[in-house]
């Protein structure tokens, strides 16, 4: 059961498949049963660092965790009587205990981070709306290309995901916005390129961007490569925080053309300054920043919290974001900012520097962790007085905010779930609501759209889409579709979870419509054996006007609600929201048929060959009319592919 890893085995190891059915050790769900099968296993752990894993009997991850001493953190659960009641359910639910040994105990709680994150498992503290962050990267001058190439010409852009390509990057930036509003300042300051290599190449002369100021037009040779040169190290050193130098030769270049009357070069270094000081005055906390930390404050609420982080690099505010961790309402608030820093920076090389409110449980542990990950020196630390006390009770007051918000916001969706459930008869208030609608174009490249909302908002992570398969559909038959899309659906979720304890069943399905996709959506849920789900189709008023929507109900009854009822404005939110999702499905899956080749059809044809057929004819139509001869003297192409090829195109001679 137990297996040695690697330090950097141990940070990507995979979570193994785990069988729907219940492992042949599992026992009934019920807290003796669970207690007496986790003492079974302490025999066979270690004394060791590691990872545990709970797994229920349909398979599902209930918690991860590490220990420094596997054998007596699992032996600390099968005493349950001295366990809080969250966790004497846990117990009660485990079937299963698997377990991956790790060299340190730094190692665990790096793989227990990413374990966490990946599993989502339900009895830990979980890290929610985890996006990525965007970086400002400039490119890295590439010394072999020719130099009318993009290549010699590094560009500056907005960047997402793995930092796989060379170059330099800076950040993170809270948001989109904090991120743009930056970059087109340096794109004034600096007149650095963004334009795609593509748009670069295929110039003949300078594009809006020059005639604006805001690019030196490297593609026309309206500048040389050692200014271009010059000019990328300026702003590299300005992003790392060495600012000052920059703009004090700025400002002595600019007072010398204005003493040789050269204005227009005077007011054109005035205006890189005013772009420099633009970045440095967009400061939301006036206050001394420190060079490089992130502050992170959490403000609590009975079972609800909030935690916010304020980025803070070269000696600027680089934004904040609020995140809404899951977590039980027992949790201290030590765990929950443990919790929520491995996870935040599994993904995202932490500062040198973390400023929280309160202390962090393990703290020395998760500073080793954090700078394993960095390679090098992280520091935690909880400010009491001056400077960095004033940031973190900014933070905090932020935190407050935005938590007071939110819940406001949730009792407000409350209500409206209230409504809803009065309106269409429901017995209590929908935890999930489900709107499906299809799209396509006389039937081609035909998309189902799936949403969901809860009580929290929309539900984006269970969002589906929908590809039509079925070859017998009449173009267009929109009843047929609406069939296919919850057939496929619901077949799946019996199959998943038949008992419907995992919460992916809705309780209020809206298909947007009239009574025959109603009618489509009710039949194909009879044929699965459905026949307790609340199913209501929304058609579109007159004129197909917004506010005097009709509602169908199973049982024959039709009714409208109020035009200014708030509960009808929600529901026209949900119906505009799958339309809109199901509209961009269809849209993707026409521009990919639009660009997809006869080639892609031919088995044993993949990207490398296809690009060395393409190479060598030219297109397509060439490739039908080549001989057998002719395909086999491709490169890359031998006489079995040479024959499939041939044969592709010449079946029915």
């Amino acid at each position: 059961m137990a297996s040695k890893t690697r330090p950097k085995a141990a940070r990507e190891e995979r979570a193994p498949a785990i069988p729907a059915a219940a492992p042949e050790r599992a026992v009934p769900a019920s807290l003796a049963a669970g207690a007496a099968y986790l003492k079974a296993e302490l025999p066979r752990l270690s004394a060791g660092p590691g990872v545990y894993r709970m797994i229920d009997r349909r398979g599902e991850p209930l918690y991860v965790g590490k220990a420094r001493n596997l054998r007596r953190r699992v032996a600390s659960y099968a005493t349950p009587a001295k366990l809080p009641e969250r966790l004497r359910r846990m117990v009660a639910e485990t079937a299963l205990l698997e377990i991956v040994e790790t060299h340190t105990e730094v190692e665990a709680l790096l793989l227990e981070s990413n374990l966490i994150k990946r599993l989502r498992p339900r009895y830990n503290i979980l890290l929610r709306d985890d996006k990525s962050f965007p970086y400002i990267r400039i490119g890295k001058k590439d010394l072999r290309a020719a130099p009318e190439k993009p290549g010699r010409w590094p560009r500056i852009t907005k960047y997402r995901g793995s930092r796989r390509e060379p170059g330099s990057y800076f950040g993170p930036f809270a948001s989109a916005g904090a991120v743009n509003r930056t970059l087109n300042a340096l794109e004034r300051a600096f007149l650095l390129r963004s334009c795609s290599d593509s748009m670069f190449s295929s110039r003949t002369r300078p594009c809006l961007l020059f005639q604006i100021k805001r690019c030196s037009a490297p593609c026309v040779g309206r500048i040389g490569e050692a200014e271009y040169g010059a000019l990328v190290a300026q702003a590299e050193a300005f992003l790392s925080g060495r600012d000052g130098a920059i703009q004090r030769d700025l400002a002595g270049r600019m007072e010398e053309a204005a003493e040789a009357l050269e204005f227009e070069t005077a007011a054109y270094l005035r205006d890189r300054i005013q772009a420099l000081a633009h970045i440095q005055t967009r400061q939301d906390i006036n206050l001394p920043v420190p060079d490089d930390a992130d502050v992170v404050a959490v403000w609590r609420e009975g079972e609800h919290s909030c935690i916010q982080v304020f980025f803070f690099r070269a000696g600027r505010n680089y934004g904040n974001r609020a995140y809404y961790p899951r977590h039980d309402k027992s949790a201290a608030d030590a765990d929950i900012l443990a919790a929520f820093l491995g996870q935040f920076y599994d993904n995202k090389p932490p500062p040198r520097l973390v400023l929280t409110s309160r202390p962090v449980a393990d703290e020395a542990l998760l500073a080793a962790a954090l700078g394993a990950r960095a390679g090098r020196k992280v520091e935690l630390a909880v400010p009491r007085r001056g400077d960095k006390r004033k940031l973190i009770e900014h933070a905090l007051a932020n935190a407050k905010a935005a938590l007071t918000r939110r819940l406001s916001e949730n009792a407000s969706q409350r209500r409206l779930l209230d409504g809803v459930a009065d309106a269409f008869g429901l017995d209590a208030p929908p935890e999930r609501i489900e709107v499906y609608d299809n799209s396509h174009v006389s039937g081609t490249d035909a998309v189902g759209g799936m949403i969901a909302a809860g009580p929290d908002g929309l539900i984006k992570t269970a969002y589906r889409k929908f590809n039509i398969r079925s070859a017998s559909l009449a173009p267009g038959d929109d009843y047929a579709m609406m069939r296919e899309v919850l057939t496929r659906r619901f077949s799946r979720a019996i199959r998943e979870d038949p008992a419907r304890e995992t919460g992916i069943w809705p309780d209020l399905v809206l298909v947007d419509g009239g009574r025959g996709q109603l009618s489509s959506a009710l039949a194909a849920l009879a044929d699965l054996g459905i026949d307790d789900l609340a199913v209501v189709g929304v058609s579109k008023g007159p004129d197909r006007n917004a506010g005097r929507e009709t509602f169908h109900m199973a049982d024959g009854r039709s009714f409208g609600l109020p035009p200014n009822d708030p509960v009808l404005y929600f529901l026209q939110r949900l119906r505009d929201e799958a339309h809109r999702y199901a509209i961009g499905a269809h849209r993707t899956r026409r521009a990919n048929a639009r660009t997809r080749s006869a080639l892609d059809d031919i088995p044993g044809i993949g990207a490398r060959r296809k690009r060395a057929l393409l190479n060598h004819f030219g297109s397509v139509r060439n490739i039908e009319r080549a001989g057998l001869s002719d395909l086999e003297t491709v490169d890359g192409i031998s006489r079995t592919v040479a024959r499939t090829v041939f044969d592709w195109f010449h079946a029915e001679a």
